[in-house]
């Protein structure tokens, strides 16, 4: 399952260099994940760094 980032995102660009996939982009607004690429940090990590650095919690599991 996939993250997204939601629009409480500040644009601070701490969590785009911790995503070992690449999948955080800049968005028109915000940030964006692409869901494609995003595997939650599995394989890499024990728990997704972009949500452990995120200093105002806008990464939130994405909606089915």
């Amino acid at each position: 399952m996939a993250l997204q980032i939601i629009d409480d995102c500040i644009s601070c660009d701490v969590c785009v260099p911790e995503c070992p996939n690449e999948a955080i982009a800049s968005g028109e607004d915000y940030f964006v994940i692409d869901a494609g690429k995003c595997t939650e940090c599995e394989g890499h990590y024990d728990t997704p760094q972009c949500k452990e650095v995120c200093p105002v919690d806008a990464i939130v599991p994405r909606a089915a």
